[in-house]
């Protein structure tokens, strides 16, 4: 027993492809193409544009991580950390650490003849900190041992190092926050250092702000009885917001406990902001695309006002008439959002090909690193996004085709023939 679609079904398709194809009023062919080519960019920019914010969210996060702490257990108002390795070793004793370093940090002054430049200055051990830092833990043995305890060696970010045009065995000053006393008032406290080597983070923030040294001197210059904090890895960062609230639960009101997710919350709420936005703004371009549909089934309507005649004369109801119409609209709606998908998916994964060659091209380039932290165009579809895209473009295909289809259920077979 063969099975065979609904009559309305089956029509309406007809009216799909006859529209398509252009075999019957050509005007209407061109509108019907219009509209289904508007919801097919529309869809295509809404997975392009949500890709890219989602690869440059997870580029900027991985950099981030490479540098920062997964979580951060600190002493209060500032303060070295009392009985630090006992903290550190209950931290140790929790199944998703990963890694435990001690560190000291503090904000200070790198002067080179006339440059200045303000820094972030971290004291750690480098062997320790290879377990917490993923950018640590890419230098070789060698590398770690550039930092020894008592020399006053730095290593500074690239651009850190561009900018106060120093290279690896050169000499700088660092100038402490907190002064001496003297007889003369209060002086600030200048120790030289010299610079050991240069690393590359690949996130522009660091890379022009940081300077590591070797935790003991760091102690040293900074006065500092002991270290700051610790910091923290663990298997799924994404977890640490959960897991720093059940250290903190464990290690009491003695030292505070964050996560990466507070450091950078401002950053990370923008871009979900932003993000959404985005979502609404080209959403709206899909309602525009879709609501073409409208003018389409109008125009269609008028133009088989004796096809309706004659089908509610051989018994077809007015629910099969707007069926019909509503499975022509359904049907372009469908085509135009799956050709979208597959076009949004296929530049979304190709992109870090595409945006190279456009930027050779116009001559210019989309993403300068000193004002986005990264160079390239990142992308990272992801079906949370997919997926709502798809099923919105589909449900505003389907709203734009009931008024007319409902009007096209109430031709009246009578009126309609009369002016065939």
């Amino acid at each position: 027993m063969s099975f065979e679609l609904p009559y309305e079904l089956r029509i309406g398709w007809r009216h799909v492809r006859t529209s398509r194809g252009g075999r019957r009023n050509r005007f209407i062919s061109f509108i019907s193409g219009v509209s289904m080519l508007g919801i097919a960019l529309g869809v295509a920019a809404l997975i392009i544009v949500l890709s890219v914010m989602n690869g440059f969210q997870k580029e900027v996060r991985d950099r981030m991580l490479a540098v920062i702490a997964h979580i951060e257990v600190v002493g209060l108002d500032g303060q070295a950390l009392n009985d630090w390795s006992q903290v550190q070793d209950k931290l140790r004793s929790q199944a998703e650490v990963r890694g435990v370093a001690p560190y000291v940090v503090s904000q200070a002054l790198l002067v080179r003849g006339e440059d200045l430049k303000g820094v972030l200055v971290r004291g750690i051990e480098p062997t320790r900190e290879a377990a917490v830092s993923d950018l640590v833990a890419q230098w070789s043995p060698a590398q770690r041992e550039l930092l020894q305890a008592g020399q006053f060696g730095v290593i500074l970010g690239h651009e850190l190092a561009r900018q106060l045009g120093v290279r690896a065995g050169d000499a700088l000053t660092l100038m402490a926050p907190s002064g001496q006393v003297t007889p003369a008032g209060v002086m600030p406290r200048l120790r030289q250092v010299q610079v050991r080597a240069v690393f590359d983070s690949g996130h522009y923030e660091y890379d022009a702000g940081l300077a590591l040294m070797h935790l003991q001197d760091a102690q040293k210059l900074f006065r500092s009885d002991g270290p700051m904090g610790l910091r923290v890895k663990i298997q799924d960062p994404q977890q640490a917001p959960r897991i720093a609230h059940e250290l903190a639960a464990r290690l009491g009101p003695e030292v505070r406990v964050r996560d990466w997710t507070e450091q950078n919350k401002v950053w990370f709420s923008a871009v979900q902001i932003e993000k959404r936005m985005m979502f609404i703004i080209l959403t709206l371009i899909v309602a525009v695309a879709a609501f073409n549909l409208v003018t389409t089934l109008v125009m269609t309507v008028t133009d088989k006002r004796g096809d309706i005649a004659i089908l509610r004369t051989l018994g077809a109801t007015p629910a099969s008439i707007m069926a019909i119409f509503v499975t022509q609209g359904a049907l372009s709606g469908l085509v135009g959002t799956l050709t979208g998908t597959v076009l949004g998916l296929l530049a979304a994964w190709n992109l870090e090909t595409l945006v190279p060659a456009l930027e050779r091209l116009m001559g210019m380039q989309f993403l300068p690193q000193e004002i986005y932290l990264i160079s390239r165009m990142p992308s990272d579809p992801q079906a949370g996004d997919i997926v709502p895209i798809v099923v919105v473009a589909l449900l505003l295909s389907w709203l734009a085709t009931l008024y007319p289809s409902w009007r096209a259920s109430r031709v009246d077979p009578v009126e309609a023939l009369r002016h065939e």
